[in-house]
């Protein structure tokens, strides 16, 4: 495999660095190519999909339910799309055995995203992996990654705010703190405690699992400023950029339903023309 600037392994490497330089990593996850495109056109340095978005723009609902193999498909037309790194959420890797894990594993960074999102849920049942499985699990993607020769981000999510009936509340941060060490020993490079909210505890997390922290951003979340104080690396948005767009589209529908909204349609700065110029970087590419 080469290691020129637009190869898997260079990318790995840039999202790697991106969550070490001092700034937050701001990711409004897409779900498509021309999304991708739009963030690489307006100055992200990286992209990052979302599973409920995709699978919610494809016409399913989260949780595994859409075919591993268009999310593959889906991936590949994003990556080719752009030439920042791409990040996948791939949840549990569709697979609560080793075999199919690392089958899926290789299938997936064969598409050419930089970094994944692996959860510690099982889809299959809805049990949460013990901290010994999901460490394996680490280390199989880690062994799957440098096989093919791709230095890919694995961003390890607990699910233990998630899912805090599973655990005491006095009891959840020190869970998600023994499960972040545990996962940074397995071989992830980011830590993320999907629905972490709590300023103190994301300052105690980062200081005793000293990985990077990615926290979802949420109506209670910290601003940016106190977020980059805590030291907090990475923020995403799941499939709240999708519920934006959506949000946008239905408030428009509902006034031409109406007939209402039609200088809102004529005003739009987003043209054609502008589509097609984010559509022809990629086909110049």
């Amino acid at each position: 495999m080469t290691t020129d600037q637009n190869s898997d392994s260079s990318k790995g490497d840039i999202l790697k660095a991106l969550h070490y330089n001092g700034q937050i990593l701001v990711l409004p996850n897409i779900w498509d190519p021309l999304g991708a495109l739009l963030l690489e056109d307006v100055g992200f340095p990286a992209v990052a999909t979302a599973s409920a978005a995709i699978a919610s723009g494809n016409g399913y609902p989260d949780g595994e339910k859409i075919p591993l193999q268009e999310v593959i498909q889906i991936l590949r037309k994003i990556v080719s799309s752009v030439k920042i790194p791409v990040t996948a959420d791939i949840e549990s890797g569709y697979a609560c055995d080793n075999r199919l894990l690392t089958e899926n594993i290789k299938q997936l960074l064969d598409t050419g995203i930089a970094g994944i999102n692996i959860e510690e849920t099982c889809h299959t049942d809805g049990s949460i992996f013990s901290v010994e499985v999901q460490c394996e699990r680490i280390r199989l993607i880690r062994k799957a990654a440098l096989d093919m020769g791709v230095d890919v981000f694995i961003n390890a999510r607990t699910d233990v705010y998630l899912r805090p009936n599973l655990f005491p509340p006095d009891q959840v941060l020190e869970e998600a703190i023994r499960r972040g060490k545990a996962f940074r020993d397995a071989g992830a490079d980011g830590f993320y405690p999907i629905l972490l909210k709590d300023r103190n505890s994301m300052a105690e997390i980062i200081r005793e699992v000293a990985l990077p922290l990615n926290v979802l951003l949420l109506p209670d979340t910290p601003e940016f400023d106190q977020l980059k104080e805590i030291g907090v690396a990475r923020v995403s948005l799941g499939p709240g950029f999708l519920r934006m767009a959506i949000a946008a589209m239905k408030n428009t529908a509902e006034k031409l339903l109406h007939h209402q909204g039609m200088n809102e349609v004529k005003q739009n700065p987003v043209t054609g023309a502008y589509l097609n110029q984010l559509i022809g970087k990629n086909r110049e590419a």
